[in-house]
């Protein structure tokens, strides 16, 4: 495993973070979320993002459960506030003061821990001024309940917006967390210049598409038994806009550069957002613990400029480069 900094903090994480979001509490059993918890550690992965929102709290228990008796400076560990939690009231969702300080309570009960490394605005709230966030924000790491704070899917101007408040209130804005693969590049345009002026990094989620990227889906095909895109629950739509013939016969075409280079398809994608000197750690996901080390064995991998051309050449006609898709929720979701 590797490790980089984040941010323009003196914190270092592994730059393959493993991620809980549609796995435990939902798609896994607890005792096979452990086992791929475990299977993390072994492979050297020390950094672990949740959400309050995954699996309706959940997944922050059972991935407080999986990393008891762990020694707790050993690992940085990231959670999120914004969707709605609990019972969804009023008052259970976005970034107001109510829900940022009840919600960080709940989550440090959850998760077993004293702190988080890094607390994440899961998105922008637009029915709360941003003064108001970043105060509670700053009120966090004064009590030394976060020790940095990070956002998911701001846009360039709110980074902007929301790091010159944290500078004002004297702490640490040091992470976004978006969406980021072979197939999703919207944050390149904007997002990612943006950050790096402001010593902001990228921690990506879904670098694998979901798993198209995995080569897993075939054109002219139906989604394999099983997989997310069969998954008529919620996965099969979440993933509908990949699994167009074009994405996927643009995808095969990469099956010769990951075999050329030993490593399979799902290492090639992450290995390809970790060569983007803005992005800190690729998150991944696992439903089985051997795909974790599968995952892992993407630390380290560097690609040439020769091997990354060829990456465009194959996807860079069905990859989306749209600096508008980077947006906010227009209201709070009930």
């Amino acid at each position: 495993m590797e490790f980089r900094y984040l941010g323009e903090s003196g914190l270092k994480i592994s730059e393959i973070i493993y991620g809980n979001w549609l796995t435990h509490g939902s798609q896994v059993e607890n005792d096979t979320a452990t086992a791929s918890v475990r299977a993390a550690l072994d492979a050297g992965i020390t950094t672990f993002d949740t959400a309050d929102a995954y699996a309706n709290t959940v997944a922050e228990q059972v991935l407080g459960d999986a990393l008891k008796g762990e020694r707790r400076a050993s690992l940085e560990i990231f959670t999120k506030v914004y969707w709605p939690t609990g019972p969804k009231g009023h008052n259970d969702v976005g970034l107001s003061r109510k829900h940022i300080m009840e919600s960080i309570d709940g989550s440090l009960q959850r998760l077993g821990t004293d702190y988080v490394d890094l607390y994440q605005a899961h998105r922008y709230d637009v029915e709360t001024p941003l003064e108001e966030t970043m105060q509670a924000f700053a009120d966090i790491v004064r009590q030394g309940k976060a020790l940095y704070i990070g956002v998911s899917e701001w846009t360039a101007e709110q980074l902007r917006a929301g790091h010159a408040l944290a500078k004002q209130l004297g702490f640490q804005l040091i992470s976004n967390q978006p969406q980021y693969s072979m197939l999703w590049r919207v944050i390149e345009g904007a997002v990612v210049p943006a950050s790096a002026e402001l010593g902001i990094s990228q921690i990506v989620w879904s670098p694998v598409a979901q798993g198209v990227l995995t080569g897993k889906y075939l054109p002219g095909e139906q989604p394999p038994e099983g997989s997310r895109g069969a998954d008529e629950k919620g996965g099969a739509n979440a993933i509908k806009s990949f699994l167009r013939d074009d994405v996927l016969e643009a995808v095969q075409r990469l099956r010769p550069i990951a075999d050329e280079l030993g490593i399979t398809m799902a290492q090639l994608a992450v290995a390809w957002v970790l060569q983007n000197p803005n992005v800190a750690g690729a998150i991944v996901g696992a439903s089985r613990p051997e795909q974790v080390a599968s995952n892992a064995a993407a630390a380290g991998i560097r690609l040439d400029g020769d091997v990354l051309a060829r990456i465009d050449e194959a996807v860079g006609d069905v990859a989306v480069t749209d600096t508008t898709e980077t947006k906010s929720p227009e209201r709070r979701p009930a």
